[in-house]
């Protein structure tokens, strides 16, 4: 019986990212065809487990343009959309996803941020030849390291009100010239 890897993606207007995350895998096989039908198959584990996975993405693809990328930690595609346009969802059945489908939130870029958006993300010299004969072409600059990492939010000072003929300070007079921070982390 096969197992399902996890598989987290992302989107830009003009491509599609999705990474098969399963380290250690051997025997990777990566499909794509022009429908958008993304299969994948590979054995990983220490009792060398079968783990399968077939997509049908949103809409059609341009697999010449496409890419790939088998690294030790998982596989990582560019796919190409063969129409510019942002898809509603990776998936081009309705309802919600398979559980083992998330989005890859460190690559994640709205569509207003999109347009703006200099360079896509750096891929750190990765090798996309690999993908079943679809170009040796390299990748160049795709991949952008995430801008909300580390990212501090400071906290509103609590306003009462401060009655003066009581003598009692209230939490704004406390609090004044005090700041706190949290980190912040996107929520899936």
């Amino acid at each position: 019986m096969s197992r399902h890897p996890e598989v987290k993606w992302a989107q830009r207007l003009d491509k599609v990212y999705v990474t098969v995350q399963l380290p250690d895998s051997k025997n990777a096989k990566v499909d794509l065809t022009p429908d958008g039908i993304f299969t994948f198959s590979a054995n990983a584990g220490a009792q060398d487990h079968l783990y399968e996975l077939k997509l049908e993405l949103f809409e059609k693809v341009n697999v010449e343009e496409s890419k790939i990328n088998v690294g030790v930690r998982g596989i990582f595609c560019v796919v190409h959309k063969a129409q510019q346009g942002w898809w509603k969802r990776l998936l081009n059945a309705e309802g919600k996803p398979p559980h083992y489908v998330k989005v890859d939130w460190n690559k994640w870029v709205d569509e207003i941020e999109d347009e703006g958006f200099a360079g896509d993300l750096d891929l750190g010299g990765m090798d996309f030849s690999k993908f079943g004969g679809m170009g040796d072409d390299a990748m160049g600059d795709d991949f952008d390291d995430s801008d909300d990492e580390g990212q501090e939010v400071s906290k509103p000072a609590k306003q009462e009100t401060n009655n003066k003929e009581d003598g009692a300070s209230t939490v704004g007079e406390q609090d004044a010239g005090k700041s706190t921070s949290e980190e912040v982390s996107p929520s899936t």
